[in-house]
């Protein structure tokens, strides 16, 4: 990828965060500064930056960029300051998991360091963000490894939403397990869901598949049951944005009725995410806040009126698919299979966010 996700330019005192523009691909690539903490939390909700890693580091970085103006206050004003940026940052965004672990990260950071003035507690909230950028890239490299043992030759493999480079500071989640196995020279075919109403799978999933050189088939969402019944595909593997403790998934919606199209046509359904995804503290899926946008971007997509102007809608951006229906959980610490409880304690300890 020619441009990164999203990088830091500048010191504390006065850097900024650069995006990907990830509206505006694939026509366009275009990067967008942020300088003060309003185009980071915008940037969050428009999906200029998107995928759950990639919300997380983006919202470490937006901490920097909003306690700027206090690097030089008192200590109790610098903290009256990162507890407001903090609880904008996490009001972004609802269910990715990420976001708020990054926060809390920070948060730690800050109270580990009770005597540090401002300023130079300012620099380390810069190098603590920066620290959980370089681990998500390390850990989309080891998540590819542990998965790529997972695809044979020749296999056709069904992803949705967009789970690469975009959505990470890395290679991806689902996507890095997808160029791991291509780059260890395994001839495999990529079919791509639209995904709707975004289509960050025809946008973007495509878009980074082919830059990869790997062979991709963009199909329309409603044709997946119909791929899996005509032998096209072998394996369907997606992202996830948080992961409770029971092993159920919250995905971009559509995800869980591929997980029940897959368990009809006895296709194993894969899921890759990194440990700072799983949510300990909460015990089922019914526990996670399940974002719902605006009805426009069905009645009026990308601009273009295709409704009604009086019907109603009912936009939930992501569904929880349940852990027996997923047949392993792809991690950089391993692969958890069977996915239950007791494994995913075995594999992650306590290295999940709580």
């Amino acid at each position: 990828m020619a441009l990164p996700t999203l990088a830091w330019t500048g010191d504390a005192a006065t850097g900024h965060l650069v995006l990907l523009d990830q509206t505006r691909l694939p026509l366009e690539v275009r990067q967008h500064p942020c300088r003060q903490l309003e185009d980071v939390v915008k940037s969050i909700k428009s999906l200029r930056v998107r995928g759950a890693p990639a919300i997380g580091v983006a919202a470490a970085y937006g901490v920097v960029i909003g306690l700027q103006t206090a690097r030089g206050s008192s200590r109790e004003h610098f903290e009256r300051q990162l507890a407001e940026v903090t609880t904008e940052l996490a009001d972004s965004r609802p269910t990715a998991v990420n976001l708020n672990w990054a926060l809390v990260r920070l948060g730690n950071t800050a109270a580990n360091n009770e005597s540090l003035e401002p300023a130079a507690l300012h620099d380390l909230l810069l190098e603590e963000a920066a620290a959980i950028q370089e681990e998500d890239r390390q850990t989309c490299e080891a998540i590819g490894r542990h998965g790529a043992e997972l695809l044979t030759d020749g296999i056709g493999v069904l992803t949705h939403c967009n789970a690469g480079g975009l959505a990470t500071a890395g290679s991806g989640t689902a996507l890095s397990v997808l160029f791991a196995a291509a780059d260890q020279g395994r001839e495999i075919r990529v079919y791509v869901d639209e995904t709707r109403p975004l289509l960050q799978g025809a946008r973007l999933t495509t878009w980074e598949l082919i830059r990869h050189g790997i062979p991709t088939t963009l199909i329309c969402d409603s044709m997946a049951a119909w791929a899996m019944r005509q032998g096209r595909v072998q394996m369907v593997i997606t992202g996830a944005d948080r992961i409770a403790a029971n092993g159920d998934a919250a995905n971009k919606i559509g995800t869980y009725a591929l997980a029940v199209l897959a368990r009809e046509h006895d296709v194993p359904f894969y899921i890759a995410a990194p440990q700072s995804t799983f949510d300990l503290s909460i015990g089922c899926g019914d526990e996670i806040p399940i974002e719902e946008r605006a009805g426009d971007e069905i009645t009026r997509g990308f601009g273009r009126q295709t409704a009604p102007d009086d019907v109603e809608t009912w936009n939930p951006a992501f569904d929880v698919t349940p852990a027996e229906l997923i047949t392993a959980l792809v991690t950089e610490r391993g692969v958890i299979e069977p996915v239950t409880r007791e494994q995913i304690d075995q594999v992650l300890g306590n290295h999940g966010a709580r």
